[in-house]
């Protein structure tokens, strides 16, 4: 046909002469050579319902070949030729009719695999760049999908199309609710804030909602742009991610012998990974539990970079002898004390073993690191310390405690000698995302169990940070201390746990039940505040804080007491736990923490502050 064609758009007759004379050989020389080169050159090799631009540039130069064939085979006989033009038509021709069958058969194995017994889904993509565009190709060969449209809030891609779906703003959706099973979100680098108010638009169409992986996800290799999953609470609370200062990320690490006490918990476990990338000598990773070091061990193993060596050691932080044996022999440099009994309820009801844990340990470390010679060591408290009202709280309130004395009394020894050989810092955070005790994993368990969601109060709220962050943070604030800091993290906005709880639902693709909603699916109730439960948090005890280098750590003034106070009462609360005097070890921890009240008198007053502050703010 194309050869016919190429004769008649140039001398526009059916049967010119010139075709009666070149036909005869051009005809099947075309058809000979042309399934011969399409045969070797790997032609009839692709998969069709795949085939894309590539493929048409491909089929463009073997038809280009067979062309130029033509001529030469033409020309060496001395054959009848066509006009010298009528080439150039038979090549656009050839390439054009064979390209068309091609993609119109690509089109038709498509479309024969989205007919059947599956139902499709309706989805509208909420984003029109190449990851949307990528994201339809990928639905689209899969077949599961129908593509309504796209969303997308600039105004300059409105009333266009991708691959003929158009392109539409977000607010349409108000009136394609009935058309729409899914909205897919396809902007890999939205900013979380951004991602924030997307989201919260779309839960108003109540219309569920699901995202493709990240960019480190994309970029790895981990994930196909096609592996869709709901959008996780974690990806909408706390700030946008800042960059780290890279003065401060790496001093102190590279190269040095590095111990992480309590490696196994989830702020541990974070902190290991991240020293790990910045190539320290050896990393010690001291943990209680046998289950959470072996994990810890097996998944780092696989981190292992260059000649890092990686050391397990199951043990006690609170035995003295073992870590101070360990902080000498291995020449310990930096040590990070995340080892910590952290459950609010647990510690309650077991106030003797959170205090030896807590302050014991905390005390160990600092001992072994000061006999060592250790050159860092940083706490990693928490804002539960300030005006607590648990014994989790003062627990860690009394541990800040023994590293600021501890700081003190190495200043008072190295007085006109320099800087004391050892830095001892803490650094002070709210909730982390995910983390061992938070919320975020408890709501997420019960919705799975289909409800009831569980709040101890309405009206509380807490800040949030993800794991990642806070311990990037961390260990830049480790390059600050200069002995007996208290470093405070900005933690951002902080969250109403039912507004928090209401959302995780809604991102389920459940609807909640309620006063407005009786026949909804999760319901939400509250069981009143636990004992030592505050209604809010807090970073600051009664100091004043000063910017460091980086704009979301702060150093906090606060006070301390003297190291000849603190060690004979350490002393007398060390005796109340060996002897398992309950009573004793409370009095004795509410006289050094006195911030610290025990009774129900702590949670009103917790209740009156945070409507206060709800007032001024």
């Amino acid at each position: 046909m194309s050869v016919w064609l190429s004769f008649w758009l140039r001398l526009a007759h059916l049967f010119h002469p010139s075709f009666q004379a070149a036909g005869w050989w051009l005809l099947p020389a075309a058809l000979l050579f042309g399934l011969l080169i399409y045969a070797f050159s790997g032609q009839y090799k692709g998969l069709t319902r795949y085939v894309g631009s590539q493929a048409l540039y491909r089929l463009a130069g073997r038809n280009g070949l067979l062309v130029l064939l033509l001529v030469g085979t033409g020309a060496l006989l001395r054959l009848p030729m066509p006009p010298r033009s009528s080439w150039i038509l038979l090549w656009l021709l050839l390439t054009g009719f064979t390209g068309a069958v091609r993609f119109a058969l690509r089109d038709l194995l498509l479309s024969l695999r989205s007919v059947g017994p599956k139902e499709m889904m309706r989805v509208a993509i909420y984003g029109a760049g190449e990851a949307g565009a990528q994201l339809a190709a990928s639905l689209r060969l899969a077949g599961n999908h129908q593509i309504i449209t796209f969303l997308d809030d600039a105004p300059v891609l409105w009333q266009r199309s991708i691959n003929g779906i158009p392109i539409q703003p977000p607010q349409v959706l108000s009136q394609m609710q009935d058309q729409l099973d899914q909205v897919l979100l396809a902007i890999p680098s939205l900013p979380r804030s951004e991602r924030r108010r997307i989201v919260a638009e779309l839960q108003l169409q109540t219309i569920p909602v699901l995202q493709i992986p990240s960019v480190d996800d994309l970029t790895s290799g981990r994930a196909r742009i096609d592996a869709l999953r709901p959008v996780a609470i974690e990806d909408l609370l706390g700030r946008d991610p800042v960059p780290p200062v890279h003065e401060l990320l790496g001093p102190g690490l590279r190269d040095a012998v590095v111990c992480v006490t309590g490696a196994g918990g989830s702020i541990g476990s974070e902190l290991c990974r991240q020293i790990l990338q910045l190539a320290p000598k050896a990393l010690i990773l001291l943990e209680s539990s046998e289950p959470l070091l072996y994990a810890l061990e097996q998944e780092l193993q696989q981190q292992l970079a260059g000649s890092v060596m990686l050391l397990p050691v199951l043990g006690s932080t609170a035995n003295l002898a073992l870590v101070q044996r360990l902080f000498e022999d291995h020449g310990v440099q930096t040590v990070f004390h995340a080892a910590a009994f952290k459950h609010v309820p647990l510690v309650e009801a077991n106030p003797l073993a959170g205090l030896a844990n807590n302050v014991g340990s905390t005390k160990v470390v600092c001992q072994a690191a000061v006999a060592a010679g250790v050159s860092e060591l940083v706490l990693i408290s928490t804002d539960k310390a300030v005006r607590p009202t648990n014994v989790m709280g003062a627990s860690k309130r009394l541990a800040e405690l023994v590293v600021q004395a501890s700081a003190q009394e190495l200043s008072q020894s190295a007085k006109g000698a320099g800087q004391p050989r050892t830095r001892l810092a803490m650094v002070r955070f709210g909730n982390v995302l995910g983390s061992s005790g938070s919320v975020v994993p408890l709501f997420r368990k019960q919705i799975a169990a289909g409800g009831p969601i569980t709040l101890t109060h309405p009206e509380i709220i807490r800040y949030f940070m993800t794991i990642s962050e806070a311990a990037e943070l961390v260990l830049q604030a480790a390059t600050l201390a200069r002995g007996g800091d208290v470093f405070l993290l900005d933690m951002g906005e902080p969250v109403r746990i039912k507004h928090l709880a209401e959302q995780m639902v809604r991102l389920s693709g459940l609807s909640l039940r309620d006063a407005q909603n009786p026949s909804g699916e999760i319901a939400i109730t509250c069981t009143g505040l636990r004992p030592g439960e505050k209604l809010y948090e807090e970073l600051l005890i009664d100091a004043r804080t000063e910017a460091t280098q980086h704009p979301l750590i702060f150093r906090a003034h606060e006070r301390a007491l003297p190291p000849e106070v603190l060690w004979p009462r350490l002393d007398a609360l060390d005796a109340a736990i060996a002897g398992q005097d309950r009573e004793g070890a409370l009095a004795l921890l509410a006289e050094l923490v006195p911030e610290w009240e025990r009774g129900d008198r702590v949670i009103g007053a917790s209740a009156a502050a945070a409507a206060a502050t709800e007032k001024d703010s």
